[in-house]
């Protein structure tokens, strides 16, 4: 086997991990796939003659690309012509079948990494969400995250330590028990399906809020709801027609598919039997990127 066919296929062992990291960096599985190739190609064009920890090196490629990802990002503030930044940005989904994820999905989730958790990622500087990724995420040492951030090593314990407290703070742990989830969402459902504003608002908690991309709402409307009264007068006018629970995130949740068309994906987060976030996805170029897998009633 030659050293090409040898790296490649080093990389390919690696690839589910690296695209792991750039998910959690990211909050997007089309720009994580960019920054997984782009980290191929680096490999494919570097001397790693000298290199012990191939997987170390890929880690920190990857690392840096997303890194620059997000700066890139910030400084455009990813303002789509003509429309204000409203809100955070809710970050690409992952959807598989009501009955469980997939191999591939559930190596990429695996530390319950929910839709709640990424939007409070995207709140963080480009640096504390690289150290906090890298270091609780995936056991980095401070001192190979520090040359990354061009910081010392305890600067960058620094920058983790308030991505942590952020994250805590924000409580975005849901409830674990998935049957339990599918009673909620089941009852939000029909709730919206009816109209039946005092059923919505009892199954959402008062300061619930809702999060939509540019493709959920219609030009000039708010893409931040919060409050169970204003959300529930949201979901009741959208009717939840031709809704469906999936799995988003590990998470049940919803798919909108009209006829097998995707329009909306929405996500849950679920604290004490009452929803206290949701997030919908429906801008149709974001909806064509996802990986979805097939959907079962």
């Amino acid at each position: 086997m030659d050293e090409h066919n040898w790296l490649a296929k080093r990389f390919e062992a690696d690839r589910t991990r690296l695209r792991a990291v750039a998910y959690r960096m990211l909050g997007s599985l089309s720009e994580a796939d960019d920054a997984v190739q782009e980290a191929w190609l680096r490999l494919s064009r570097s001397d790693t003659s000298g290199v012990q920890n191939l997987g170390g090196w890929l880690t920190t490629v990857v690392a840096r690309v997303c890194l620059d990802m997000l700066r890139s990002r910030r400084s455009r503030r990813e303002k789509p012509l003509g429309e204000p930044q409203v809100g955070v940005h809710v970050p690409d989904p992952i959807v598989s079948r009501a009955d469980g994820l997939d191999p591939e999905h559930e190596a990429l989730l695996a530390d319950s990494v929910g839709l709640a958790l990424l939007v409070v990622l995207e709140t963080l500087s480009p640096a504390e969400r690289l150290a906090f990724v890298l270091h609780d995420m995936f056991a980095v040492p401070f001192g190979e995250i520090a040359p990354i951030v061009g910081r010392s090593p305890a600067a960058s314990r620094q920058l983790a330590s308030r991505a942590r407290r952020r994250v805590r703070g924000a409580a975005t742990v849901p409830d674990a028990d998935l049957n339990r989830q599918r009673e909620v969402v089941d009852a939000f459902l029909a709730a919206a399906r009816g109209g039946d504003f005092d059923a919505l608002v009892a199954v959402l908690d008062p300061d619930v809020v809702l999060r939509s991309d540019r493709g959920a709402v219609p030009a000039g409307a708010s893409r931040e709801v919060r409050g169970a009264p204003a959300v529930a007068r949201r979901a009741a006018k959208e009717r939840a027609r031709a809704a469906r629970p999936a799995l988003v995130n590990g998470a049940v949740g919803v798919v909108v598919a009209p006829r097998g068309r995707l329009l909306m994906v929405l996500g849950f987060t679920i604290r004490g039997g009452k929803i206290v976030e949701i997030d919908a996805i429906a801008d149709p170029a974001r909806l064509r990127k996802l990986d979805l897998a097939v959907l079962d009633d």
